[in-house]
């Protein structure tokens, strides 16, 4: 079992940056994917950004070259630093992490923290 918590989360102006950290208790592993979802209230939950050891990354188009998904493997951390924020990336974001057993797959979610963009 994995724990997942987010933090950095808060109220910024337009045109703001942000810092989003995501720990999990326990490593995280050469075959696990750290992903950051969002959820604006009346809206469905999306993907905002993923990451794999691997290296492969993906983004939602709405947040290319405005946001960097990371990591820091020695720390159990994964990172999404939101840079020239809009009013529209208000939402609650949640980290989840993928795990790829022998014979099944596992998702862990934070309980998620809110990002809030407003002048």
């Amino acid at each position: 079992q994995v724990r997942l918590e987010e933090s950095g989360g808060g109220l910024v102006q337009p045109g703001g940056s942000l810092r989003l950290s995501c720990v999990a208790s326990r490593r995280i592993f050469s075959n696990n994917v750290m992903g950051w979802y969002r959820q604006a209230q009346g809206k469905e939950r999306e993907l905002v950004a993923a990451l794999s050891t691997g290296g492969r990354i993906n983004y939602a188009d709405s947040v290319k070259g405005r946001f960097t998904i990371s990591r820091d493997n020695a720390k159990n951390t994964v990172f999404l630093q939101m840079n020239s924020l809009k009013p529209e990336d208000t939402a609650v974001y949640y980290c989840k992490l993928t795990g790829y057993g022998s014979s099944a797959e596992y998702n862990y979610w934070g309980q998620g923290t809110q990002v809030t963009v407003s002048s």
